[in-house]
């Protein structure tokens, strides 16, 4: 890990170097036809060729639990992705004195990290763009075809953060601003509905957590549903 820590720390370092030493300077083509030519330069940006004076929009997830809330009674805690993971979490539980039920269900879980390089004007400027990040190391891009206008390329999806961010490193080298979003995919999974104690306690995050972490999402709390939309495992 150590190794790695200073491999990344290595490749932002050269990264710097060659934007304030050698990179040259952008060329805006706004309003002109994309060039053949691979040059990142010439490749432009949905801003660059639709400029707008609207405001972006703010992207807001859900509230946090919130688990001093008295009304909240029970916690669901998951996602597990075998049913053994969950057997074990429900046993240590069971003996810290909470009472516990195993509920299967079909949810999204994390699949990796999606590094794409999005909002490039046209499917032309996608073309020119995955040429250069495939002649730069990147041979598994490809831009995404059902996301139309075509103009958004995948650079992968990575279970290791670590490569994730190797992939979005050699990208930025290539002169991209990659984005790293969360890849979702549905899946059995179970969850522990776990009422809250006389005294008000719940269990920790800590206390949730497998024997082995490594096969383990995330671990997250939520409001537990209601009886009839519980499927409890026998």
């Amino acid at each position: 890990m150590r190794a790695l820590f200073l491999l990344l720390l290595l490749a932002n370092l050269l990264f710097a170097a060659w934007v304030h030493w050698v990179a040259p300077p952008r060329v805006t083509t706004a309003g002109r036809a994309t060039p053949s030519a691979t040059d990142a330069s010439d490749i432009r940006l949905l801003r660059e060729a639709q400029p707008t004076d609207e405001p972006a929009a703010v992207q807001s997830g859900s509230a946090a639990l919130d688990l001093t809330d008295a009304a909240l009674n029970c916690v669901s805690a998951g996602p597990y992705l075998e049913r053994p993971l969950a057997a074990q979490a429900e046993a240590r539980i069971q003996r810290l004195g909470f009472a516990v039920r195993l509920r299967e269900s079909r949810d999204n879980v994390r699949a990796g990290d999606w590094v794409r390089v999005e909002d490039l004007a046209t499917p032309e400027d996608a073309a020119n763009a995955l040429a250069q990040l495939q002649a730069a190391g990147i041979a598994d891009a490809y831009v995404l075809t059902e996301e139309a206008p075509a103009t958004v390329i995948s650079l992968g999806v990575f279970a290791d953060r670590a490569r994730a961010e190797q992939v979005a490193i050699i990208a930025r080298m290539a002169g991209f601003e990659p984005r790293t979003v969360e890849r979702l995919r549905e899946s059995e999974v179970f969850w522990l509905d776990i009422d809250r104690q006389a005294s008000g306690g719940l269990p920790s995050l800590e206390q949730l957590g497998g024997d082995d972490p490594a096969r383990l999402p995330a671990i997250e709390l939520r409001r537990c549903p209601a009886p009839e939309d519980a499927t409890p495992v026998p």
